[in-house]
């Protein structure tokens, strides 16, 4: 089936002009499409596609180098001269969620290397995509090392494979589109940051333009090649004067004048390092080149700003995504060359002022609603949160083998080494020591005398590396009447977001599980959008009995479905509560049957009791889970140590 036609995708004004851009320039670093599920983010990528030139390549040449200017480390090379040259389209080359480093970067057969010195390397998905599109949908699923290889190969134009000190390198210059649902979890601010532009897109809610991109759908499903013929011509079209930017490009300048407007607006904006300057600059360029200009304008500035900057101004997941025009065209001004003054003009007129403050948006308040609960009091009522902090860290015991994240120890393909896995498990990287000792034994028997060391297939050994994972952070809060405090819940609300935050920076899955009057709650099912869990926390009703029973015996349920369905995914579950027992006949003794669920998985219980007479339920609570007990005021980073210092001194 052919693809659906680029132009006959309805609206995504701001997504068609900035897969254009990079497909003019690749220089500016990549593109990452955030929206909902649904708003033809993979259909415009894969569209795309088909605007390409056609790419002129050496015959035989698995990296695709150019002819008169091949690439002199390609490991396909040297190449000759007169070598036989062929034209193919621009290929769109996709990587699947699960991609393994090897399958993306390219392997080398290190079995070869060490017994027979041969270096024998395939080309993975990055030599695929030379010269062409490289897509990845559901990036912010892809493994933090694996996006970091891909980022590192947009901007460099190369892509390197190191295996021992066997060393392959070839170029890898693509446009690199990545795609994503906020829904399933955020980037990291610092892969974030690496993207050179990002755009967000919705779908529409004008009932016409909806209507017209389902009449739309239909046709092209009913008839793809009439349907695509419709739209030929002006595809073409859009081809053709994607080509006549390309060829422009090269010529556009982009004067002192404009370089200072793009160094105002990102200082502005006070976003971090020197890349934001950057790729705004390339698409300031390549925005002149599309509009047919040969210098940089301000209008220029202001489209590459609003592309390039948004997802730089964020610091965490919390933050909301976007940029203020107000404070853009306040930038713009301010960095505008002063007019000349006339011959009959004293230049004493006003200047523009200054923008106040930050420029961004003002604290909205918490949207909480007074009440005052109170214990057993079926009032509903939500507190907003207090500010965030760096949280404690907190591990699972032992050491896993699962997903790579930066909680709890791990056996991980790369990391210290820690070890030599056993003989015949063939995974991950030779460790060469191991690999010598197994082989020297056996010397005398191989022949070959002066020959150096023989070895065989059967000598090598592997590194067993330890490195971290990520987790599945469970949280079952107290949401009773006696939580419903407003300065307490505020610090509840604040420790919990802090630790979400915590959960985000070290890429774990986290759900959120809630308990008040006479039932627990699945607040959010385990996810790795830890916005999603924020989101319910901020609008966590509070009151009724405390039903702590039930709130164990939810989270024993959760963590028995998510073990298998993620069993390498190891839990770490914080319990949230006074410890009170309230709710339903013989509440407390039910409470500590339901504990005894739980044993065997690590747990925290923060410990949310105030007040000077104490009842120390929590802590007995934590006893029965064999957790970890915590009182909300040392959940905070930097006040283990202060706690620490106090009890020595009591002591």
């Amino acid at each position: 089936m052919r693809p659906y036609p680029f132009t006959a995708v309805v609206g995504m004004a701001d997504l068609r002009l900035t897969l254009v851009l990079s497909a003019i320039s690749p220089a500016i670093g990549g593109v990452l499409v955030r929206g909902e599920k649904g708003t033809a983010k993979s259909t415009m990528v894969r569209a795309l596609a088909g605007l390409l030139p056609p790419v002129e390549v050496l015959e035989g040449c698995r990296f695709s180098c150019a002819p008169g200017s091949p690439d002199p480390a390609c490991p396909d090379g040297p190449h000759a001269a007169d070598a036989p040259r062929t034209r193919r389209p621009a290929r769109l080359v996709e990587l699947p969620v699960g991609a393994a480093e090897d399958r993306v970067v390219g392997s080398l057969d290190l079995e070869r290397a060490l017994a027979e010195g041969v270096t024998d390397y395939q080309p993975g998905l990055l030599a695929a995509a030379h010269r062409g599109l490289l897509y990845v949908d559901e990036v912010n699923l892809l493994h933090d090392h694996l996006v970091d290889t891909l980022l590192d190969a947009a901007a460099m134009g190369r892509a390197t494979v190191e295996r021992e000190g066997v060393s392959v390198s070839h170029a890898a210059r693509f446009v690199l589109i990545g795609t994503m649902n906020p829904e399933e979890g955020e980037l990291r601010p610092q892969l974030l940051d690496r993207f050179g532009l990002t755009v967000e897109v919705a779908s529409s809610r004008d009932p016409e333009q909806r209507a017209e991109v389902v009449r739309r759908r239909l046709a092209y499903e009913a008839d793809p090649e009439e349907f695509s013929a419709r739209y030929a011509a002006s595809d073409a079209e859009l081809a053709r004067e994607i080509r006549a930017a390309q060829e422009l490009l090269p010529s556009v300048a982009l004067p002192d004048d404009a370089l200072r407007q793009i160094a105002e607006v990102c200082a502005s904006f006070d976003v971090d390092g020197m890349r934001a300057d950057i790729v705004t600059a390339r698409t300031a360029v390549a925005h002149a080149a599309w509009s047919g200009r040969t210098e940089v304008s301000t209008e220029d500035i202001r489209v590459a700003a609003r592309l390039a900057l948004p997802h730089r101004r964020r610091r965490n997941p919390f933050d909301a995504p976007g940029i203020d025009e107000e404070q853009l065209e306040q930038a713009l001004r301010d960095a505008e060359p002063p007019e000349d003054p006339g011959p009959d003009d004293d230049g004493g007129g006003s200047g523009s002022t200054a923008p106040s403050g930050d420029g961004g948006p003002a604290p909205s308040g918490n949207g909480q609603e007074e009440g005052s609960g109170g214990n057993g009091s079926g009032e509903r009522q939500t507190t907003g949160a207090g500010k965030p902090y760096r949280a404690r860290l907190f591990q699972v015991a032992g050491v896993g083998t699962g997903e790579r994240g930066r909680r709890s120890r791990a056996v991980t393909e790369s990391g210290r080494t820690v070890g030599v896995r056993p003989p015949g498990v063939r995974e991950g990287a030779p460790h060469l020591v191991a690999t010598v000792r197994a082989a020297a034994p056996h010397q005398h028997t191989r022949g070959r005398r002066g020959a150096g060391l023989v070895l065989r297939k059967q000598d090598l050994r592997y590194a067993l590396r330890e490195g971290n994972e990520g987790n599945l952070v469970l949280f079952c809060v107290d949401a009773s009447g006696s939580m419903g405090a407003r300065a307490r819940m505020r610090e509840v609300k604040a420790a919990v977001l802090s630790l979400l935050l915590d959960a985000y920076q070290r890429r774990d899955k986290v759900g959120l599980i809630t308990f008040r009057a006479a039932t627990a709650e699945l607040a959010l099912p385990p996810t790795i959008s830890v916005e999603a869990a924020a989101a319910r926390l901020e609008t966590l009703p509070t009151g009724g009995r405390t039903p702590l029973a039930e709130g164990l015996l939810e989270a024993a349920r959760v963590l028995r479905v998510e073990a298998l369905r993620d069993p390498r995914r190891r839990p770490l579950l914080v319990v949230v509560t006074d410890g009170r027992a309230t709710s339903g006949p013989e509440a407390v003794r039910r409470a500590h049957a339901a504990a005894g669920l739980l044993a065997g998985t690590t747990a925290v219980v923060m410990d949310c009791e105030t007040g000077r007479m104490r009842l120390g339920l929590a802590a007995e609570l934590a006893t029965h889970l064999d957790a970890e007990h915590v009182p909300l005021g040392e959940v905070a980073a930097d006040s283990l140590t202060t706690a620490v210092k106090t009890r020595l001194r009591a002591a």
